[in-house]
């Protein structure tokens, strides 16, 4: 409820006769209530203000210069004052929005800092979007467009609200003009690197993450966070040839070694097997939607590491028995299938997809791997087993010449 000063106040300027003389009325009026009001009935004195300014009774060329002071005056205002009078004056400005669009857009924008000084995201990125850029009555530049699309998406993926930022995102991609601020393409794609990221499209984001960390004009220190992102969609992405190449990239960049993702990255680089501790002190590091669990109950990074060991494994074992795979793969028996079904259900899939050579014999429950490291290490055994057998048949013909001629052998070996 209003003070009382203030309704006499604005009752003795609505029955003023002279618009000019209630221009400066209403202007006066707002200082004073400015100054001399505490901040918990000033909210209630100022939306009965914006009440009087903005009814029928008062023209909108009248409005207009009133609703200019009251905007600057908004602005110095705490967040929590600023949200209570700036929903009810964009409530009022509905019924004239054609007509003070660039006011309401103003007070938008106010609301919209205040709800995300108080972290209400969502709330900012509503208060944005009802924003008219697409107006004979005020023209709005592409770069206006775009700067204003960026910080709605931006908002949007505070809250993980990816559908609705993605809408956003590709009404920048659909405009006719490419964008040309270097600022604003930074934060296009960072804002693409993230959907990505949160719609589990881990490769195509570890991409658009190492994009922004080569980008110029970025600070150091937020090139090796994007680096560090790059690596963990890596790190998350199914197992097979392209993510090789991804982990190969990024595990050649010089700067890799700076960030603390580096151990698992190496590891993961020269498919060496991974251990529980070492995935238990990677996950520290990955943000809730990347430790979501997926329908069968696990995690992404459970997936992942399980497709990772098998992979390595296969650099191990020409064949291996279903029952111990599922020992080096830390699987454990669920429901009606045993650790070794689990092995053996990854690696049908791998294979399938093409993300794993070898074949499975489901009769004695054995699997084979066909890897280039396992075809190597078999050339090299029957390469030894061809030397090996080369010096066995030397060594029976040197026998058999020192048993027939006994004196030629000892004058050899004299010799």
């Amino acid at each position: 409820m209003a003070s009382q000063k203030t309704i006499s106040a604005l009752a003795e300027i609505e029955s003023s006769a002279n618009p000019q003389n209630k221009l400066q009325l209403y202007n006066d009026l707002l200082s004073t209530t400015v100054s001399t009001t505490s901040e918990p009935q000033l909210a209630n004195d100022l939306i009965y203000y914006l009440d009087s300014v903005l009814s029928e009774d008062i023209s909108i060329v009248t409005a207009r210069p009133i609703l200019d002071s009251f905007i600057g005056v908004l602005q110095k205002l705490n967040a929590e004052t600023q949200i209570k009078v700036g929903q009810h004056a964009v409530s009022l400005l509905q019924s004239r929005s054609t007509s003070v669009e660039e006011q309401d857009a103003r007070i938008r924008e106010i609301l919209a800092d205040a709800y995300e000084a108080e972290e209400e995201y969502a709330a900012a990125a509503r208060a944005l979007q009802g924003i008219h850029i697409d107006s004979s009555q005020r023209l709005v530049s592409d770069s206006a467009k775009v700067r204003l699309w960026i910080r709605i998406v931006r908002l949007y993926l505070e809250e993980d609200d990816t559908t609705s930022a993605e809408s956003f995102l590709n009404r920048i991609k659909n405009l006719p003009s490419k964008i040309e601020d270097h600022e604003l393409k930074l934060h296009f794609k960072l804002s693409q690197a993230r959907i990505l990221d949160a719609r589990r499209r881990f490769l195509d984001a570890s991409q658009e993450y190492f994009n922004v960390s080569l980008a110029a004009g970025v600070d150091e220190s937020d090139r090796l966070q994007a680096l560090a992102a790059a690596i963990r969609c890596a790190v998350l992405a199914p197992a097979g040839p392209q993510r090789s190449r991804t982990l190969a990239t990024l595990y050649k960049d010089d700067r890799a070694t700076s960030v603390e993702e580096f151990g698992i990255l190496e590891k993961m680089f020269l498919d060496r097997l991974l251990n529980p501790e070492e995935v238990a002190a990677f996950s520290q590091r990955l943000a809730p939607h990347q430790l979501a669990r997926t329908a069968d109950g696990t995690t992404v990074l459970d997936k992942a590491v399980v497709e990772h060991n098998l992979v390595a494994a296969s650099k191990l074992y020409e064949n291996i028995t279903t029952d111990a795979l599922g020992v080096i793969l830390g699987l454990k028996a669920s429901g009606d299938l045993t650790a070794g079904e689990k092995a053996e259900a990854y690696a049908a899939r791998m294979v399938e997809q093409g993300r794993l050579s070898g074949s499975i014999d489901q009769i004695d429950s054995v699997i084979y791997f066909e890897s280039n490291t396992a075809a190597m290490g078999r050339h090299i055994r029957q390469w030894d087993a061809g030397v090996q057998g080369l010096s066995e048949g030397v060594e029976r013909v040197a026998a058999s010449i020192a048993e027939g001629f006994p004196d030629f052998a000892i004058a050899q070996t004299a010799q």
